[in-house]
C-alpha cells in the first residue's frame, strides 16, 4: 500500500486498519454522483454515498424538475423524481451505501481522507465531489409557488414541453445564456420577451446580433420582472421599468431565469482548486482535481452543458478514473457483492448473439 506524497501521511499509531478506511466516499447524488455509485459498485469498491438532506436534497435539482424529455431511454420522457428513484435504486443494487446526510467538513490534507457528516466519520482513500450546481434565482413573491409550474432554470431541459408550444414566454437576462435560450425557445414559442436589467445585452458581438434580429424576439430594456401569477400554471408576470419605475402586466405561458447558476461548493474553498467562479477545476479532459485521488463530476465542475446526461457521463467517468488509481496506488480492497437492497428494480433483459 503506497500513498502519495502530496499530502501528509498519518503516523504509525494513528493509522486506522484498513477494515476502517473506505476505498471510496461520493459527496452528493443526482445523476453524476449515483451514475457513480453504479459504476464503483459494480466494481466491488463498496462505495459510500453521502446524498444529502437538508444542505443538497438528494436526487439534486432533477427532483424539483417536472417532465424529461431527453434522457436517453424514455420515449415519452420521465418525471425527475422518478428518474432519480430509479438511478437510486441501482446505485443500491450496485452495492453502493446510500446515507441521507450533509457533509460538514472534509479534511484532503493527510490520508486517508476525512469526511464528516453531523451523524458520523468516514475515512476513505479517495473522494468523488458531485455536489451539483443550484441555478440563480430571483426570489419573487409566487416563485415557490410557480417553480417547475411555469418557471424554470433551464430552457433546453424544459423548453420543449408541451404547454410551452405556440405561447409567448419570457426570459430574465442579459448575457450570453439569456440569449442562447432566448434564440433557442423560438423554436418551441410563438414569441419570446428577453427581460434585461439594463439597456445593453452583456451577451457576445455575435448572439446580440442574432437576438436583436430575430423576428420573434423581443428584448425589453430596463425591465425586470417583480412577480409572476397564474391559476395552477404562469399566466402573466408583473414588469418594472428600473428607470421610470412604471409597472405594467406581460401575458406569457412561461418565465426562464438565464441568470447563472452557483456551484455547490462552498464546502471545498479551502480544500481544493477551484476556478474564479467557484466551481471545481479538472484536469484536461478527466475528472482529476489539483488533489491526488479526489475527483469531481457533473455540475459542481461543469458550467457549460449542465444537463443530466452529461452529469451522469462524467458520473461514469470519474468511478473509472477512482478504481484505476485505487487500483494503481495498491489501495483497493475488493469487497464481495451483499443483496441487502432496499428497493428492487425488475428488469426484462433479452439476450441475443450478433453474427
Amino acid at each position: 500500500m503506497s500513498y502519495p506524497i502530496d499530502v501528509n501521511i498519518r503516523t504509525e499509531n494513528s493509522m486506522p486498519k484498513p477494515s476502517e478506511i473506505s476505498n471510496l466516499v461520493i459527496i452528493g447524488s443526482g445523476p453524476a454522483g449515483y451514475t457513480a455509485a453504479i459504476y464503483a459498485g459494480r466494481a466491488r469498491l463498496n462505495p459510500i454515498v453521502f446524498e444529502g438532506l437538508k444542505m443538497g436534497l438528494p436526487g439534486g435539482q432533477l427532483m424539483t424538475t417536472t417532465g424529461i424529455e431527453n434522457f436517453p431511454g424514455f420515449p415519452t420522457g420521465i418525471m425527475g423524481p422518478e428518474l432519480m428513484r430509479l438511478m437510486k435504486a441501482q446505485a443500491q443494487n450496485s452495492g453502493a451505501r446510500l446515507w441521507m446526510e450533509d457533509v460538514i467538513s472534509v479534511d484532503f490534507k493527510q490520508r486517508p481522507f476525512t469526511v464528516r457528516s453531523a451523524e458520523r466519520e468516514t475515512l476513505a482513500h479517495s473522494i468523488i465531489i458531485a455536489t451539483g450546481a443550484t441555478a440563480q434565482r430571483l426570489h419573487l413573491p409566487s416563485e415557490d409557488q410557480f417553480w417547475n409550474k411555469g418557471i424554470s432554470a433551464c430552457a433546453i431541459c424544459d423548453g420543449g414541453i408541451p404547454r410551452f408550444k405556440d405561447v409567448e414566454l419570457a426570459v430574465v437576462g442579459g448575457g450570453d445564456t439569456a440569449a442562447e435560450e432566448s434564440i433557442f425557445l423560438t423554436k418551441y414559442a410563438s414569441k419570446v420577451h428577453l427581460l434585461v436589467r439594463s439597456d445593453r445585452l452583456r451577451a457576445s458581438k455575435v448572439m446580440q446580433e442574432r437576438v436583436l434580429n430575430h423576428p420573434k424576439i423581443q428584448v425589453h430594456w430596463q425591465t425586470v420582472p417583480t412577480d409572476v401569477y397564474g391559476n395552477d400554471w404562469v399566466q402573466g408576470l408583473k414588469l418594472k421599468n428600473t428607470v421610470s419605475s412604471v409597472e405594467q402586466d406581460l401575458t406569457v405561458g412561461g418565465l426562464f431565469y438565464a441568470i447563472g447558476h452557483k456551484p455547490n461548493t462552498a464546502l471545498f474553498i479551502d480544500a481544493i482548486e477551484l476556478d474564479p467562479t467557484g466551481y471545481i477545476v479538472t484536469k484536461g479532459k478527466s475528472t482529476a482535481t489539483n488533489v491526488e485521488g479526489v475527483y469531481a463530476c457533473g455540475d459542481v465542475q461543469d458550467h457549460e452543458y449542465r444537463q443530466a446526461i452529461s452529469a451522469a457521463g462524467t458520473g461514469c467517468m470519474a468511478a473509472l478514473e477512482a478504481e484505476r488509481w485505487l487500483s494503481g496506488t495498491g489501495l483497493l480492497q475488493e469487497f464481495l457483492p451483499v443483496s441487502t437492497p432496499e428497493e428492487t428494480i425488475e428488469n426484462d433483459v433479452i439476450e441475443f448473439s450478433l453474427g
